[in-house]
């Protein structure tokens, strides 16, 4: 997986900040002059907000859409504005926001359990028209172990505690940065 250096993270991550807060002040978008062959890669990317600790918005792209800058600023402005968990952030409220951005590596399908690294790795759970994402942030967190963690993707894809039995279980790791 290509790892963004620490200044990259900072740019992105005010990058993402500054695109809120343009939105909120309904002044044009930002625009990332960079256009280095990373920054430019097709990138699953999720970006999450937390206000005193706690989620206020999270939206992304399990599989690259669009090239890693641009999801940045789109999954910014769906965390804010479009996440139907929540109202439209408030200009009042954008001082108590943090953000995370988790840049994604290619989801891998798994035929163990075993495979499954708890604080590694993110999962995929599929099982007909049930679906869930964890983030891998999400299970220590959250202080789960590995049984945990698919109880609660199972919970997160609307199925039993023990859906995850006879699911498709994917991985897929995650570069995580934010203030």
């Amino acid at each position: 997986m290509y790892m963004l250096n620490e200044k990259k993270q900072s740019e992105l991550l005010q990058f993402a900040k500054d695109t809120i807060e343009s939105r909120l002040n309904k002044n044009t978008l930002p625009v990332f002059l960079e256009k280095t062959q990373s920054l430019m890669e097709i990138r699953g990317v999720f970006v999450t907000l937390k206000k005193h600790g706690q989620l206020r918005g999270c939206i992304g792209n399990i599989v690259g859409v669009y090239p890693l800058i641009e999801g940045i600023s789109k999954m910014a402005q769906a965390a804010a504005f479009e996440d139907p968990r929540f109202p439209p952030l408030e200009k009042e409220e954008f001082p108590n926001i943090k953000v995370e951005i988790s840049v994604l590596t290619v989801p891998k399908k798994i035929n163990s359990i075993d495979e499954i690294v708890v604080g590694k790795h993110g999962l995929i759970i599929k099982k007909g028209f049930y679906q869930g994402v964890l983030l891998p942030q999400v299970p220590i967190e959250q202080g789960w172990d590995r049984d945990a963690y698919l109880v609660g993707i199972s919970r997160k894809a609307g199925l039993p505690p023990d859906g995850w039995k006879d699911a498709d279980l994917s991985t897929f790791e995650a570069q995580v940065f934010g203030d």
